[in-house]
């Protein structure tokens, strides 16, 4: 193991990390408050939150919260007092996210209880007309060859983690202007032979919309191939990180699969009956939403993933969870920081935050000596990293 740099704080002014807390939650904030005609006390706490985000400290959980003992061990009463800056980038942003949800009442018996501040977003996305287009090229997709079918699915998934692009079917990616490579690791070679046609596939899934279908297209061709007998979604509990999704997503995505034409609305139908037949199951577990690495993994899905014979983690924030939130070296070997993970393990990514392990000398080279360190957070690169 490397020397072990220190997790990434957001109290550097001018970094990727300070702007997202300084910048994009009180943004997140506003659109929240603008989305839904909550009642005065709903937008009196949310303005609180606004004004904690802004100059004030993190302050605790109400003793009634259902989750307070939950956060207390996972460093809340540490971090209370402090600024947002102060701590550890990771969990200031899960937490803002928890404090978000008490903000808007989800949490607390009334009329806003268990409605997702996101889902005006989410569904928009999910009904855009593009959405539409890319459904449509599955009808193309089933007549390519087996093993081009399945390098589209899987490029479709990780391209689909960047938001403006959708996903793509197609092997190649977007093309980047200044001839730096758009995949900057693809260990895909050694993630298929993983999938022997029996065991589990476990996906930790990040967005829904329309990040979410391609995932679920490429869970469709792992159990339709029969790659795998089983599969099992990894989604958030709960509302978080504005798209994360949740088992509501998926449902929504699965109508929306249905009630697409021709090859979408088979998979849409293969996949409601997978989960009727307990072939594909859903997981909702409080760590998803945790504000820890995957170091610390419960015993529970320790267990889980150790059975597994694949776990694919999707996104940029399962990926900094995965390998840790600090600034390794890019040439850090993911086999190595993903030691820890109990069983074979995926990385399917697109970059969107400083952290990035995995990359050999060369690439680094060409990737900062084009971009300075852009890169990094850009969302015009990805990579699919496997440790077997």
């Amino acid at each position: 193991m490397p020397d072990t740099p220190p997790v990434i704080l957001g109290d550097e002014p001018g970094s990727f990390p300070h702007g997202v807390l300084a910048e994009r939650h009180p943004a997140i904030i506003r659109q929240v408050r603008d989305a839904f005609p909550y009642d005065p006390e709903r937008q009196y706490a949310l303005d609180a939150l606004l004004d904690s985000c802004v100059k004030g400290v993190i302050e605790p959980l109400p003793d009634t919260a259902h989750d307070r003992e939950r956060w207390t061990a996972w460093g809340l009463d540490t971090h209370t007092g402090r600024s947002w800056f102060d701590v550890p980038w990771l969990w200031s942003e899960s937490y803002f996210y928890r404090r978000l949800l008490d903000a808007v009442g989800y949490f607390t018996p009334g009329p806003w209880q268990g409605i997702d501040p996101f889902r005006p977003a989410k569904l928009a996305e999910l009904d855009a007309p593009e959405t539409d287009a890319e459904l449509a090229a599955l009808d193309d997709l089933e007549t390519r060859p087996a093993a081009e079918r399945a390098t589209a699915l899987l490029h479709g998934s990780l391209w689909g983690n960047r938001a403006d692009l959708g996903f793509r079917l197609s092997a190649e990616g977007p093309a980047t202007t200044d001839g730096t490579p758009a995949l900057v690791a693809d260990d895909s070679d050694a993630l298929w032979p993983l999938l022997t046609g029996t065991g589990t596939l476990c996906l930790i899934a990040d967005n829904a919309g329309r990040e979410l279908v391609p995932d679920l297209l490429l869970v469709d061709h792992v159990l339709t191939r029969r790659l795998a007998g089983r599969a099992v979604l990894y989604v958030k509990p709960y509302p978080y990180y504005v798209s994360d999704a949740t088992p509501a997503d998926v449902i929504d995505a699965l109508r929306r699969l249905r009630a697409a034409p021709g090859a979408a609305a088979d998979c849409g139908r293969r996949l409601w009956d997978a989960l009727a037949d307990g072939r594909l199951a859903l997981r909702a577990h409080p760590f998803a939403a945790a504000p820890l690495p995957f170091e610390e993994l419960p015993a529970d899905l320790r267990a889980e993933f150790a059975a597994a014979t694949l776990t694919v983690v999707k996104g940029d924030l399962n990926y900094r969870r995965l390998v840790g939130d600090r600034r390794w070296p890019p040439t850090t070997p993911f086999t190595g920081l993903t030691a820890h993970f109990p069983g074979p393990v995926a990385a399917l990514r697109t970059l969107k935050s400083d952290v990035v392990c995995g990359l050999d000398a060369q690439t680094e080279a060409e990737l900062t000596a084009a971009e300075g360190q852009r890169w990094r957070t850009s969302g015009t690169h990805a990579l699919i990293q496997v440790r077997t």
